[in-house]
């Protein structure tokens, strides 16, 4: 981005010379026409700034007040909530490496950040105390956990002001998918017997309870026999 001073009668540019001390707030207005220009793909998005954008939209989705974080709505107001954070921006480069973490989460305020980590929070937490990211990209809010972590638990997570079920991919002791669920008592109550009898041969040295609503969560093996 070249700032430049123009000397102009009516269209007719008579001068034209570049303007090294432009005001700061003056280069973060071109810097803004620019993303207007080129749309959000300019700046740069990181996973978490997805994740959070993704977050506020499912919430907003379902009724919350919360700003309109889709993409034309982020560029429609974008001189409220992005001008701030583009002073200084002068290349495509300095686009680029704005990450939009913190411009989203200042734009939410302190009130609409709590209630979005109450009602849509960034991880589920399974009963062996992994934190595990929820993906928020899909229409239903989904996880990917080992099935042996969740043993204990009778209750299918929900979030959202409606308690929506996430769905849940159930994952082998190596990590490769076993089963997709949005009722985990029905699992437990049906097919984990069939998963049971053919996890038990796959990964003989791990657990395999035969009522997974009464045994313990785990991330590890059985253990050895002395």
């Amino acid at each position: 981005m070249v700032s430049r001073r123009q000397e102009c009668f009516g269209a007719l540019i008579l001068a034209e010379r570049p303007w090294r001390d432009c005001p700061p707030e003056q280069l973060a207005l071109a810097a803004l026409g620019g993303v207007r220009d080129l749309g959000l793909a300019a700046l740069g998005f990181s996973r978490q700034a997805r994740l959070l954008q993704a977050r506020i939209v499912m919430l907003r989705k379902r009724g919350m007040a919360l700003p309109d974080c889709s993409e034309a709505g982020l560029l429609a107001r974008a001189e409220d909530w992005l001008l701030p954070w583009l002073a200084g921006c002068r290349t495509a480069a300095d686009l680029k490496s704005l990450d939009l973490l913190a411009p989203l989460k200042a734009s939410l305020g302190h009130e609409a950040a709590a209630m979005l980590d109450r009602l849509a929070p960034a991880h589920f937490t399974a009963p062996t105390g992994t934190r595990v990211a929820i993906d928020y990209g899909a229409e239903t809010p989904a996880i990917s956990v080992r099935l042996q972590e969740l043993f204990g638990l009778t209750s299918h997570p929900v979030i959202g002001p409606r308690d929506t079920p996430l769905r849940i991919t159930l994952l082998s002791p190596a990590g490769r998918p076993v089963q997709t669920t949005s009722d985990l008592p029905g699992f437990w109550a049906t097919s984990y017997a069939d998963v049971r009898r053919d996890m038990r041969g796959l990964y003989p040295k791990h657990p395999w309870p035969k009522d997974p609503r009464a045994a313990a969560p785990t991330r590890r093996a059985k253990p050895r026999k002395p």
